[in-house]
């Protein structure tokens, strides 16, 4: 399953898609601190990457607008990858020779057409990713993006670190912008998906050309309506067309299935040195190790969707999630032991990366190939905002209740994702969802 030329394809796709993340995120910090830039300044130029948390708001273009040339030559999902990818190869060399001591304003420039050009690469790629594919297949696709995804991360954060302390800053942000050819020689190389709208979708939009044909509007105002109901109101309108009231329960699902990861997530760097380990030791076992077995749960992930299909999997994932937070709290019990450490990282990363191929798939099978991209855009949003918004509170709850009980509710806050995978089993089963638009294998 993992020879398939897609499946390879997205091991580079997922690296480029890695790559522009910490570049302006924890990279572009410490570069900026490292030459001397004020906290202040450094905290704003941190907004940058809230461009991957709004990317829904401009998805519907990356999923209905044609690139002049690009989109004729490629197609629409190459031609916003090559576009996107061009475009953020540009903003990291921009930034490798600009010196931010003097000229401020233009590294951020640079960093806020980086940031934007990553979100839009990943609508394009997430895109093309579910199209590209069969259903049984999405699980290996999504292991086979997380694992390049993870890889470009290393790229980006010890890669860059270490050219930086080799020779500057502009020779590590002038070597990742090279690195973005990656990206730019996998999609010139693969095929553009071959998706179709399905009838339902043409009956839906072609009553908004009905109605446009019966209203006063004319020219491009016409033109500009029909856009607008297309790829705005079309993609929402389709998902509740097809789900009805279980839209809401697919939903709350979607935002409760890693919200107990999440919330842990936030504090768990703290939770070590807290615990007594050094930073070494985290360095070595919570990132290196950690990575080698989020990667290994990933790979797994993706043949034991194919094996036993999205449904059990999905209950599998997210009973495995809390269980395995669990052993944080007897981590905090047992102290600065690195068995216990390697324990709980191994049970907590496996789990997570299971998690990632099967919920990934998951998504996939809920977009209708007409509306991808902002459907897509649509979920991962949804996925990430609650766990992110309560992990704001996080610090508080484990100042007040300490490091044991905080393990045991993140535990407890992945409950209700328990009750809706079974209550998804029975009102819209995973493995019966027809995807519109994908009437046979590809």
């Amino acid at each position: 399953m993992y020879g398939h030329p897609r499946v390879i394809g997205m091991l580079f796709l997922g690296f480029s898609a890695g790559l522009p993340l910490l570049l302006v995120g924890g990279t572009f910090t410490a570069w900026l601190r490292d030459l001397g830039v004020e906290l202040a300044a450094i905290g704003f130029l941190s907004w940058v990457g809230m461009a991957h948390s709004i990317k829904v708001f401009w998805a519907p273009v990356v999923d209905r607008m044609a690139l002049p040339l690009l989109t004729r030559w490629f197609g629409r999902r190459r031609a916003w990858m090559l576009f996107a990818q061009g475009v953020i190869a540009l903003a990291l060399a921009g930034i490798a020779f600009t010196d931010p001591r003097e000229h401020l304003w233009l590294v951020a420039v640079w960093a806020i057409l980086a940031a934007f050009g990553s979100a839009t690469q990943d609508i394009a790629i997430d895109a093309y990713r579910i199209e590209a594919v069969s259903r049984d297949r999405q699980g290996a696709m999504a292991a086979s993006y997380v694992f390049g995804y993870r890889v470009a991360l290393l790229a980006a954060g010890a890669g860059a670190l270490h050219l930086a302390a080799a020779g500057d800053w502009s020779l590590a942000y002038g070597t990742m912008a090279a690195l973005m050819a990656v990206g730019i020689v996998t999609t010139l190389i693969i095929r553009e998906p071959e998706v179709g709208v399905d009838t339902r979708t043409r009956r839906l939009e072609q009553r908004v050309i009905d109605y446009l044909d019966r209203t006063r509007h004319r020219g491009w105002r016409r033109d500009l309506t029909a856009w607008f109901i297309g790829a705005v109101v079309g993609p929402f309108a389709d998902f509740w067309q097809r789900f009805g009231l279980v839209a809401i329960a697919i939903l709350l699902f979607i935002a409760t299935f890693r919200i107990s990861d999440i919330f842990m997530g936030v504090m768990a760097n703290p939770f070590y040195l807290d615990l007594g380990f050094s930073k070494t030791e985290i360095a070595n076992v919570a990132a290196a190790f950690g990575l080698a077995m989020t990667l290994t749960g990933a790979a797994i992930g993706g043949l034991l969707v194919m094996r036993f299909g999205i449904l059990r999997m999905l209950i599998a994932t997210a009973i495995l999630a809390p269980l395995t937070n669990l052993t944080f709290s007897w981590l905090a019990t047992l102290g600065p032991q690195t068995y216990g450490l390697v324990f709980a990282i191994m049970a907590d990363n496996i789990s997570g990366g299971l998690a990632i191929s099967v919920f990934i798939a998951y998504l996939s099978s809920l977009t209708n190939t007409a509306y991808t991209a902002t459907q897509y855009a649509l979920f991962s949003s949804i996925m990430t905002l609650p766990g992110q918004f309560l992990g704001g509170f996080t610090g508080l709850l484990a100042a007040h209740i300490g490091w044991f009980w905080f393990f045991i509710s993140s535990a407890v806050i992945g409950l209700p994702a328990i009750l809706l995978a079974v209550l998804l089993g029975r009102l819209a089963h995973p493995d019966r969802i027809r995807q519109p638009g994908r009437d046979s294998p590809v």
